[in-house]
């Protein structure tokens, strides 16, 4: 069937990436064991050109290309450049060499000078968004070399050269349709509203009063129409207020918005006021709001000259600011260019941990950590409603909430529940994925792009290593994520707003879901040691001695840092054991059920027995 070729073809190609680029210094031993233990994947290798997707096609195939790999030297094979992929095999080698790069995760195609290969003197540099570089050297008079780099250019980039992505052309079959995975009113349902403090609203179901918004909003119950149209005025690009998340018991609530546009002379807005009023009046809990506006406060300082600015405490007398320091979009880009420097493609050892200090990329995500820890205590202990904005409302206040919501409501450590997450906080709410990850565009010197959802996801994981039981989903879950959020396979992370997905693209109609593929192997993510721990919040420790570096996900293309034995082999095993043992528990619960009920039927007709009941433990 389609969904098992794409599931098979996944394995298989991190089975060959993996065996294919071991280096030729690990020891054969340890080398023999990992070729045992990837046998598997050596089928991708075997074949005879690239594997196609449904609505892929080939554009052009040259022979005699050299990958120049930074762990195994130069490789001499046939490139294929799909619309899609570029593949590239070698049978000189057993197993034969196979790399399998989607072009959407390509930044950068260069051409290059190439010494020290004899003929092949030509050479083309590809710079990677998921923290690798490519090198290809083909000989000077190869007739369609200038055929080989412009297919390159024109199918890695074909925004910019007026094609569609793939996911367009996609057109793999699954068994579960993942765009069903988000209906915001059943989410709205799960978490009790509407109920009398807050509604469920329509005023933004044609995206008029913020085109950035999702159709479906929660606002306090008491505010008009014509006084939301006025705070929306007052908001940066429209972003209102609105709820997030309720507290089940106190009331609580998280919401989320924008700036507001106090500017150099400290503008006023009633309506703004008296609606954060009516937020705070809404958990009887409490008499005060906090504001955390996620930059630094020098940062704001210098938006209110530009006609942006923060909530003043006269104006908003209930409401306490605080300022959670985080830096811009521009030095978190800055700091994953330095982390990639040290990774990629080798390590100084002796240098290691002064190398990831200096890129000072822990740092903040210890930072994005610490802020939702805050946002969540407030809630939680303070049970304090809680307002979160940075600038525009769409990058670190989405870390943030998004954050804060996984710490407090266990549903989100579901594998469903992170999907209706992301589908919520992240792509309903606006995060501009196309202009941060600039899926199809050639500009890579973009000053809009940012690793702004990656640094989530790696929040994510580092709260599974400190509650290793209590997500549901595996770290192939993740790293998955992280591997589609570039690849233009499917249409999950395209466009840059609700509105553009539905009304100017229609992806939600033309291209499949990532929850499609994922949750059609659902055995695949599972984290076979998780644990269901209702109304249970969870409270990261935000400190560098308890962070590390994800290195299965940013040295993974480096074979001396993987493990000889797959983990996710081992964790499907285990998965499998558990299953097989909570069945056998449940035959054993029936059995001493079934033998409790013939004991008490026993005693029941002898009256010289006592009535006590057996209570048997498993």
């Amino acid at each position: 069937v389609p969904t098992g070729s794409h599931v098979e073809w996944c394995k298989q190609l991190i089975a060959a990436t993996i065996s294919s680029q071991i280096s030729g210094s690990v020891p054969s031993e340890s080398v023999s064991r990992d070729y045992r233990a990837l046998r598997d994947g050596n089928k991708l290798a075997q074949m005879e050109e690239a594997p196609l997707f449904p609505g892929e096609s080939i554009k052009v195939i040259a022979k005699d290309v050299m990958y120049i790999c930074p762990f195994v030297g130069a490789v001499s094979g046939t490139l294929t450049v799909t619309d899609f992929r570029m593949f590239i095999k070698s049978v000189e080698r057993d197993p034969p060499f196979v790399v399998d790069v989607p072009l959407g995760v390509i930044s950068r195609v260069e051409k290059i000078g190439v010494q020290s290969h004899g003929d092949n003197s030509c050479g083309i540099e590809i710079v990677c968004k998921d923290m690798r570089n490519l090198r290809l050297a083909y000989k000077q008079e190869e007739q369609n070399r200038l055929e080989i780099f412009e297919n390159l250019v024109t199918r890695a980039f074909p925004v910019s050269n007026g094609l569609p992505l793939f996911a367009f052309s996609y057109k793999e079959k699954f068994a579960v349709n993942g765009w069903k995975v988000y209906d915001p009113m059943a989410e709205y349902k799960r978490q009790g509203l509407p109920n009398e403090s807050w509604k469920i609203s329509k005023i933004n179901s044609t995206y008029e009063l913020c085109d950035t918004y999702p159709a479906v909003l929660v606002v306090p119950t008491s505010v008009k129409d014509d006084d939301l149209s006025k705070v929306a005025a007052f908001r940066a690009k429209g972003r209102v207020p609105v709820l997030s998340w309720i507290h089940p018991e106190s009331q609580a609530t998280i919401t989320r918005c924008s700036q507001p546009s106090v500017g150099p002379n400290d503008k006023r807005c009633k309506e703004d006021e008296k609606y954060l009023q009516t937020i705070m009046d809404a958990n009887a809990q409490s008499h005060k709001l906090i504001i955390f506006d996620a930059r630094q406060n020098s940062v704001a300082d210098t938006n209110k000259a530009k006609g942006g600015g923060y909530e003043s405490e006269s104006a908003y007398p209930n409401a306490e600011l605080v300022f959670l320091e985080i830096h811009n979009i521009h030095v978190m880009r800055e700091s994953l260019r330095k982390l990639k420097e040290i990774v990629y493609p080798t390590i100084d050892e002796t240098r290691w941990l002064s190398n990831v200090d200096s890129t000072h990329w822990l740092e903040y995500i210890r930072m994005l950590l610490a802020g939702a820890v805050r946002i969540a205590d407030k809630i939680e202990s303070g049970k304090t409603s809680v307002v979160v904005h940075c600038s525009d409302g769409w990058d670190r206040t989405a870390q943030l909430t998004a954050l804060a919501m996984l710490m407090l409501d266990s549903y989100y450590r579901t594998i469903k529940g992170f999907e209706v997450l992301v589908e919520k906080e992240w792509i309903s709410f606006g995060h501009r994925f196309a202009m941060r990850v600039g899926h199809g565009d050639d500009d890579h010197a973009d000053a809009d792009r940012s690793p702004i959802f990656l640094q989530f996801i790696d929040c994510v994981w580092q709260m599974t290593r400190q509650f290793p039981a209590a997500f549901e989903f595996n770290e192939l879950f993740l790293i998955t994520i992280l591997d589609h959020l570039y690849s233009c396979l499917f249409g999950t992370f395209l466009c840059n707003c609700e509105k553009e997905r539905l009304k100017e693209v229609s992806n939600y109609t033309k291209t499949v879901s990532l929850w499609s593929y994922i949750n059609s192997q659902l055995e695949e993510f599972t984290n076979p040691f998780y644990v269901n721990y209702e109304n249970h919040v969870l409270y990261p420790v935000a400190s560098l001695n308890h962070l590390e570096l994800w290195v299965n996900y940013y040295i993974r293309w480096n074979p001396r840092m993987r493990p000889q034995v797959p983990i996710h082999q081992n964790l499907k095993e285990l998965l499998a054991i558990r299953t097989e043992l909570q069945k056998k528990v449940e035959d054993l619960q029936r059995e001493a059920a079934t033998r409790s009920i013939s004991s008490s039927s026993d005693r029941g007709s002898s009256p010289s027995h006592s009535a006590t009941p057996v209570h048997t433990s498993v």
